[in-house]
C-alpha cells in the first residue's frame, strides 16, 4: 500500500454537508472511484470485498430456503421486452439499447437488461410443463444497466450489481408466501448483518414495480432524514405468465397460468451502511461485513522488528486461526498515529495495539472504532475479549440506528401536520391514508415526499385520512427519499 495523504486529511463534517461527507468517505476509504463514463463507478477492491461478504451471507440464506443460482443473458430482444406492456412503460426512459453488432446493424434492437423478467420468462415457458415442475426457485447474481439522469456512487448509478430472484408457483397463495418469505430474509439480513434497521411494508400502487400485482419493500432511514429503499419483493401475479405463456398442467390435467415472484437487493446497500454508521473520521463497518475486523499495529522504538513484531505476528497467527479477518500493519514508513487514522478511515471495528510495555505486562490494547475506548486485555484473554468486542460493536451499531429512527419518526393527523413535519423536521411521517391516489399525489406535490411503506400491522392506528379526512384504510410512512 503506498502513502496517500488523503487518509489523514480532514473530511467534510457529516453535520455540515452530508452529501459531500458521503462522497469524501467513499473515495478516501477507497471503496469506489469515478469511471470515465458519466454516471458509472469503479468498485475498488476494498469496496468489492464488502460486497462479497454481503453477497456470500445473503446467498447462504437464499440457498438455505431452496433457491438455486443460474445466469441469464445480459441482452434482451426488444420484442421480448415489449411483451409485457406495463413493464416496458415503467422502464422505457432507463433502457440502454444496442443497435450495432460489429459493423452490422442489428435486425432487432437489444436492450441491456434493466431487469431480467423479459429474458427469464421465455425460458420458464420452455421448462415448465407440469405441476411437478413447480415451484421453480431461481436466483441470479448479475449486473444491471439503467440510464439514470442523476447519479451518486452506490445509491444510484448507471450500472450496478445485484441479485434478482425469479420464482414460479402453482397458486397465488404460494407466490404470496414466497414474496413475504423473501421480504423477511431481507429484513433479517439488513438488521442482523448490516446493522441497518428497516421498516417492512407494502408499496402503494403508484410506487410498485411495473407489471407487479404487489410490491413489498424494506425501507431504511438515513441520517439526513431521507428514506432509502433497501430491497423489494414482488408478487407478479400472472401478468408475466400470460404475456410469455408460462402454463402448467395441474393435478386435474387442466392447463393453468403460473404465478410468479421477483425480488432483489443491490450494491446500494453499501451506501446504506456508509451513511448509517459512518462519522467524521470515515467509515464504521459492522464486524460481520468488515473485510478487516482487526488491524494489528505494533508500537515501538529502535529495533521494534525484533522486540515487538514477533509478538504481533503471534497475535496475528492466533486470530487468523480463530477466523478473524485482519491485517498486521508492519510498514515501517508510517508512524503509528498515521496508521491509526488510516484504519479508522477504513472503518476497521477494532484496532489491536502492542508495544514493549504491553509485552512486559503480558497484555495487548484493543481500541473500539465506535468511541476509541482503550481496553487493556491480558494476553491469554485476547480471543475471548475480541470476540466480545466485535459482537458488542455489531449490536451497538444497530441499536444506535434504531434510536435515531425512532427519534425521527413523527405522527400527523392532518395535512398541516404532514407539511409541518416535512418542513421543520426530518425522517418518517406516520399517518392515516384512505387509499386514494389523489391524496397520495397531493402530499407528493406539496412536499416531494412519497409513501415509503404501508404498515399492515398498524392498520387501525389512525381513524381518518390525514389528507381528505375520510376513513383511513391504512397507516403509512411518508418521507423524502433517494
Amino acid at each position: 500500500m503506498t502513502q496517500d495523504n488523503d487518509f489523514v486529511k480532514q473530511i467534510t463534517k457529516k453535520s455540515e454537508d452530508f452529501s459531500k461527507w458521503y462522497i469524501d468517505v467513499i473515495r478516501k476509504s477507497r471503496l469506489v472511484d469515478y469511471a470515465p463514463m458519466k454516471g458509472m463507478m469503479v468498485i475498488r477492491p476494498y469496496g468489492y470485498e464488502i460486497w462479497e461478504l454481503m453477497r456470500d451471507e445473503l446467498d447462504r440464506r437464499l440457498k438455505a430456503t431452496g433457491h438455486r443460482n443460474a445466469y441469464f443473458p445480459l441482452f434482451i430482444p426488444e420484442s421480448y421486452l415489449k411483451k409485457e406492456a406495463e413493464h416496458v412503460e415503467g422502464f422505457a426512459p432507463e433502457v440502454a439499447w444496442v443497435t450495432i453488432g460489429g459493423n452490422e446493424p442489428l435486425e432487432e434492437r437489444w436492450a441491456v437488461r434493466p431487469t431480467s423478467e423479459a429474458i427469464i420468462c421465455p425460458m420458464y415457458a420452455k421448462w415448465i410443463k407440469s405441476w411437478r415442475d413447480l415451484p421453480l426457485l431461481i436466483n441470479q447474481w448479475a449486473n444491471i444497466v439503467r440510464w439514470e439522469k442523476v447519479t451518486r456512487p452506490f445509491l444510484r448509478t448507471t450500472e450496478f450489481l445485484w441479485q434478482e430472484g425469479h420464482t414460479v408457483h402453482a397458486s397465488h397463495d404460494e407466490a404470496e408466501e414466497e414474496t413475504l418469505k423473501i421480504l423477511d430474509i431481507y429484513r433479517s439480513f439488513a438488521e442482523n448483518t448490516l446493522a441497518v434497521p428497516v421498516i417492512s411494508g407494502l408499496k402503494s400502487d403508484s410506487e410498485k414495480f411495473a407489471g407487479a400485482l404487489k410490491t413489498y419493500c424494506i425501507e431504511a432511514l438515513m441520517p439526513d432524514g431521507k428514506a432509502l429503499q433497501a430491497g423489494t419483493s414482488h408478487n407478479l401475479g400472472q401478468n408475466f405468465a400470460k404475456a410469455f405463456n408460462i402454463r402448467f398442467e395441474n393435478q386435474d390435467q387442466q392447463l393453468e397460468y403460473a404465478w410468479q415472484t421477483s425480488w432483489g437487493v443491490t450494491t446500494r446497500l453499501i451506501g446504506a451502511v456508509v451513511m448509517t454508521h459512518g462519522d467524521d473520521s470515515g467509515l464504521i463497518l459492522p464486524p460481520r461485513i468488515a473485510p478487516i475486523q482487526t488491524a494489528i499495529v505494533p508500537i515501538g522504538k529502535g529495533d521494534w522488528h525484533t522486540t515487538v513484531l514477533p509478538e504481533a505476528q503471534r497475535c496475528r497467527d492466533e486470530l487468523q486461526a480463530h477466523g478473524i479477518r485482519l491485517v498486521l500493519d508492519d510498514r515501517d514508513t508510517y508512524t503509528p498515529g498515521w496508521k491509526f487514522s488510516e484504519w479508522e478511515m477504513k472503518g476497521v471495528p477494532v484496532r489491536l495495539e502492542i508495544g514493549p510495555k504491553d509485552i512486559e505486562k503480558n497484555q495487548v490494547v484493543l481500541v473500539s472504532r465506535l468511541d476509541r475506548t482503550k481496553h487493556f486485555v491480558p494476553r491469554n484473554q485476547l480471543i475471548d475479549r475480541l470476540d466480545t468486542m466485535l459482537a458488542d460493536i455489531q449490536s451497538e451499531l444497530l441499536n444506535r440506528a434504531r434510536v435515531f429512527r425512532e427519534q425521527n419518526t413523527h405522527e400527523a393527523v392532518d395535512l398541516n401536520g404532514i407539511l409541518e413535519s416535512m418542513e421543520h423536521k426530518r425522517g418518517f411521517v406516520k399517518t392515516g391514508w384512505c387509499g386514494a391516489a389523489e391524496c397520495e399525489a397531493l402530499v407528493k406535490e406539496k412536499t416531494a415526499a412519497t409513501i415509503r411503506a404501508i404498515q399492515a400491522e398498524e392498520r387501525d392506528r389512525f381513524r381518518h385520512c390525514a389528507i381528505c379526512g375520510k376513513e383511513a384504510a391504512h397507516t403509512v410512512l411518508f418521507a423524502k427519499s433517494y
